[in-house]
């Protein structure tokens, strides 16, 4: 009898390109049987911060407050350079002078996209958080600025919204490190065995579906709501790269310097699997 292992994740195309092999099990996957939780990542947060999921995808934002539960995995991070979230407004110029007075859409609390921001703007207070998915018409209403993640990177200028500021630019210039935006924990209390077992079939999901690409399977499209292939390809594109395989000694670093930057105290060698 296979042993049944939950593991949340996005309905985004990169995770659901991660993944396909994995859940569907077009993978070998060793006698695990892996049952899909498709959430948004606010909510995949909030249940990190419980303990909820065996195996999930979260921000790295809301790390720091995890790592009595969880262990990092290797495989299947959202982690390289440009592809940080992106401060938008309907107006084409905001000056920096003007941003305490400004009321800022977050997409979630204990999202990475919040702690870029607040890296970036500190004086910045005025914050409002929701979905995602609800932050552009929050902006092309006039309700004020908004900070966009996933595919909204790809659609936002052709809705008349202007970038004020590339956040991940920023993290880039100001610490020399990649953007680790989100990554795939599993908790602490697995066996060591079995955790690297779940990091190693998940770097042969996302090579399987690197061999199949640039089609796109089912899954992936069946999720993507309401996106064009193309925008679907510009998001695998960008998410899903060599750190997604392999975080490697660079994309460790990337993640000990956001730690770092929140003041978490830990063990750097007890983070990772």
């Amino acid at each position: 009898m296979q042993q049944e292992i939950k593991i949340g994740f996005s309905p985004c195309p990169n995770d659901t390109f991660i993944f396909d092999a994995l859940i569907h099990q077009k993978i070998d996957t060793e006698g695990l049987d892996f049952i899909a939780v498709l959430e948004d990542v606010q909510t995949l947060n909030e249940w990190a911060l419980q303990g909820k999921l065996e195996v999930t995808k979260l921000s790295f934002g809301v790390l720091p407050l995890v790592l009595d539960k969880y262990k990092v995995l290797n495989a299947g991070a959202a982690l390289g350079k440009g592809v940080g979230p992106l401060l938008i407004s309907s107006i084409e110029n905001v000056e920096p002078s003007e941003m305490a007075d400004q009321l800022i859409a977050i997409p979630g609390q204990n999202t990475t996209a919040h702690l870029l921001f607040s890296t970036a703007y500190p004086e910045a207070k005025n914050k409002v958080f929701l979905r995602y998915d609800q932050i552009e018409n929050f902006v092309l209403e006039g309700k004020g600025l908004g900070v966009i993640i996933h595919e909204n990177r790809f659609t936002y200028q052709d809705k008349g919204l202007f970038k004020i500021t590339d956040l991940g630019d920023y993290w880039e210039k100001t610490t020399g490190s990649a953007i680790p935006l989100g990554g795939i924990v599993v908790k602490k209390e697995l066996p060591e065995s079995l955790q690297q077992k779940i990091d190693r079939l998940i770097k042969k999901s996302i090579e399987y579906s690197f061999a199949q690409y640039p089609q796109l399977s089912e899954f992936i499209t069946c999720n993507a709501q309401e996106m064009t292939e193309a925008v679907m390809r510009q998001h695998i594109d960008l998410y899903v790269n060599e750190y997604s395989l392999d975080l490697g000694k660079e994309g460790k670093s990337a993640i000990d310097t956001l730690l770092k930057s929140s003041e978490t105290v830990y063990d750097a060698e007890a983070i990772f699997v």
